[in-house]
């Protein structure tokens, strides 16, 4: 393409650092968390490390094919949803560092990805027909459990699983084949549906129990990276848990140490720790971090605490 279109080539060799991301998804795995490693790679690489070339060049933005849209409002840049909500990526991109925002184009974002394709046929691109990428770029069969123990020889994750009351129902190969929420291949047959509540791996548990007891009405996360100013009271908005979660109407009640906690006004299914929460208002991304844990404390004893950790 580059030749082409008559641009510039340079081959940049990120292999050590995308080593890092793999390592990152298998470590977290065997935490017993549910890595994202696109949010991982936007944030090291792409609006990183490949900024920091881009700067060195003196290039003045950086251009990639996410389906997300920077929108100019009083002078400011704002990261929007993309045009096309099948194809939307601002949840990846919500690690950005606010710093960023005035230097990327994402020249497709406002369009609809039948639309992209054929202005590629038009232009007589070969990739115009190409088939959507649907899994992690690094686990070509998507089998994600085996990568891992190939990645890690040597751990030993076998185990139990078991009920909310503690009682074995089967074992397991490991617990890297679990994530919260998951209800087929459990790998035991089951008189009713049962869906992963919790991964605990001390002890190489996983715990599983009825839809219902998956749902919680809060959660904590860390790492919040704010594309707007930290706001100072609870901030009303709507907030992603995962990649093709619809938006909830939610309030974020920033923490100290770049913490927020997330309360949800209807109890949101199969919060999954290691995923990451991403906060909107409309369109605007606000922000977003990194799922800890489920929590239960109410709005009012929040605030409470809130106000007596502030200085």
């Amino acid at each position: 393409m580059a030749d082409r279109l008559d641009l510039p080539f340079y081959a940049l060799d990120f292999e050590r650092e995308f080593d890092r991301i793999i390592d990152y998804f298998a470590d977290e795995y065997l935490a017993g968390r549910t890595p994202n490693p696109c949010v991982v790679c936007n944030n090291w690489l792409k609006f990183g490390k490949l900024w920091s070339y881009g700067k060195q060049l003196e290039a003045d933005f950086i251009a990639t094919g996410h389906y997300a849209q920077v929108v100019t409002t009083n002078g400011a840049p704002e990261l929007h949803r993309g045009a096309d909500p099948d194809k939307d990526q601002s949840y990846v991109l919500h690690g950005i560092r606010r710093s960023v925002l005035p230097h990327l184009l994402f020249p497709i974002g406002g369009y609809r990805k039948e639309q992209v394709r054929a202005l590629a046929k038009t232009a007589g691109l070969g990739v115009h027909d190409k088939p959507d990428s649907v899994e992690i770029c690094f686990v070509p069969g998507g089998d994600h459990g085996s990568f891992i123990r190939q990645r890690r020889p040597g751990m030993t994750t076998a185990g139990r699983i078991v009920d909310t009351a503690g009682h074995m129902l089967a074992e397991h190969d490991g617990i890297e084949n679990f994530t919260i929420g998951q209800r087929k291949g459990l790998g035991f047959a089951a008189g009713e549906r049962r869906y992963v509540l919790q991964i605990i791996p001390s002890e190489n548990e996983v715990v599983v129990g009825d839809r219902e007891e998956l749902l919680a009405p809060a959660l904590l996360a860390s790492r919040v990276n704010w594309l707007v100013d930290a706001p100072t009271a609870p901030l009303s908005c709507t907030a992603k848990i995962r990649y093709r979660h619809t938006a909830a109407p939610a309030t974020v009640i920033a923490l100290p140490d770049g913490a927020a906690r997330v309360e949800f006004a209807e109890a949101q299914s199969a919060v999954t720790p290691g995923q990451a929460v991403v906060f909107y208002d409309g369109t605007r991304v606000l922000g977003g971090g990194w799922i800890e844990e489920t929590a239960a404390r109410t709005s009012s004893d929040l605030a409470e605490l809130c106000l007596s950790e502030r200085p």
